[in-house]
């Protein structure tokens, strides 16, 4: 596939996951957007609302209208926007609420750390979006909260979860499949993610920072030092606590520590002229080692990825102490095309060319429904859909698969200076 051929099926694919959500998820009786939408497309309008699928709504439509500047979009955006505003805030200790019941009342209290990040993500990629300055402002605000409550001092990284009132529970498990442990690859990556996208509208000193101190936990504790998997869990001070690999986690690290390390490449900020000389001279030597860094990093991230790939081209899910699990999730799939997609770019080697081609061709050919839009969850080995898997719901998101197109889609139009 050549890369005018490669923007022209994402394109097309970025409208049809677009349409689906249009069409299945809003919910026009009670609010905000239905919970949950069945792999037969029905609808749940009794299902729990939660925090990380409102705010992947609002990052998605919101920087699809970025791209095409479809008033569509926009309406669907600050439809996530105001409901998040106006249900999932906790004005009351602040933060956002991880779930509510399907009319709109908070369900599950807890402020779990990831979905203040994905809160923020969204809120962030909104103000990019519009340029609404209450949109900054609740981002900055979680910020705050995120660095005031969870952020570790001293060994660095940030603590899974909290009550309501930022209290910490027995139970720091952000699901059932997850080990309850104080800190978590997952919550770091993403994390990361968000506080790299607000430092796009907001270059604060204390952000920069604090993802320059990410990026260093990632290289110290989190990627192995021998085939660079990411470990999963971890002890207050960085002991590993699971060897189970991640192969789509992989792969999606991979590009989002390089995007985030050229996030912060920008000048210093300091009140002084003199002393701003000769900080921005300082900085570009350190961003230009951070990026190189980086760039390896991600390389070898993405190699170890790759060991997780079948000879259909797809990621198998996940590998633990009993061996593979013969799965393949939608969101692998959608991360190993920008995931290979920037090694190539960086490398400038074929094979990773090949290798997103192949996950693109993989989800064209296994995990979409004969006339559907929107992905099914995941295949088993012989290429069935998992059965009772949802098209939308608690993690069914649109932000994978759209975020896919919209990222391969910018980079191959400045690879051809379009």
């Amino acid at each position: 596939m050549t890369p005018t051929g490669y923007r022209e099926a994402l394109a097309k694919e970025l409208q049809s996951i677009l349409q689906y959500w249009m069409a299945y998820t809003p919910d026009p009786r009670q609010g905000g957007f239905i919970g949950r939408v069945d792999e037969n497309d029905r609808p749940d309008p009794t299902a729990p609302k939660g925090l990380v699928l409102n705010s992947r709504i609002l990052w998605t439509f919101s920087a699809a209208y970025l791209h095409s500047a479809s008033g569509a979009y926009l309406s669907v955006a600050r439809r996530a926007y105001e409901y998040l505003l106006a249900r999932f805030l906790d004005r009351e200790y602040g933060g956002a609420f991880w779930s509510l019941d399907a009319s709109g009342n908070p369900l599950n209290a807890r402020k779990q750390i990831y979905g203040q990040a994905f809160c923020l993500y969204g809120l962030s990629e909104f103000y990019r979006a519009t340029r609404e300055p209450t949109a900054l402002k609740e981002a900055i605000d979680l910020f705050r909260l995120i660095e005031t409550h969870s952020f570790d001092h001293r060994r660095k990284g940030y603590y899974e979860a909290f009550t309501r009132d930022w209290q910490q529970p027995d139970d720091l498990r952000l699901s059932e499949k997850d080990a309850n442990e104080q800190k978590s690859m997952n919550t770091h990556l993403h994390v990361l993610e968000a506080y790299s996208n607000l430092y796009k509208c907001w270059p604060d000193d204390l952000l920069r920072q604090r993802i320059c101190d990410l990026l260093e936990v990632f290289d110290r504790h989190i990627i192995g030092k021998n085939s660079a998997s990411l470990g999963l869990f971890f002890t207050e001070d960085w002991e590993p606590r699971s060897a189970t690999i991640s192969y789509g986690h992989d792969i999606e690290a991979s590009w989002l520590l390089q995007e985030a390390a050229e996030t912060i490449s920008g000048k210093a900020q300091t009140l002084d002229d003199k002393q701003q000389t000769i900080d921005n001279a300082k900085q570009t030597i350190d961003d230009k080692d951070r990026i190189d860094r980086t760039r390896s990093l991600s390389l070898r991230i993405a190699a170890a990825a790759a060991e997780g790939l079948d000879t259909d081209g797809g990621l198998w899910y996940e590998k633990d102490e009993g061996g593979l699990i013969a799965q393949k999730h939608w969101w692998p799939q959608a991360e190993g095309m920008i995931g290979f997609l920037n090694a190539w770019q960086i490398s400038g080697d074929d094979v990773w060319w090949q290798r997103s081609v192949m996950a693109w061709s993989f989800v064209r050919q296994y995990l979409k429904a004969p006339g559907g839009k929107e992905w099914y969850w995941g295949v088993l080995a012989d290429h069935t859909p998992m059965p009772g898997q949802d098209k939308a719901g608690f993690w069914k998101c649109p932000y994978h698969n759209s975020r896919a197109c919209l990222e391969i889609l910018r980079r191959l139009q400045e690879c051809q200076g379009v």
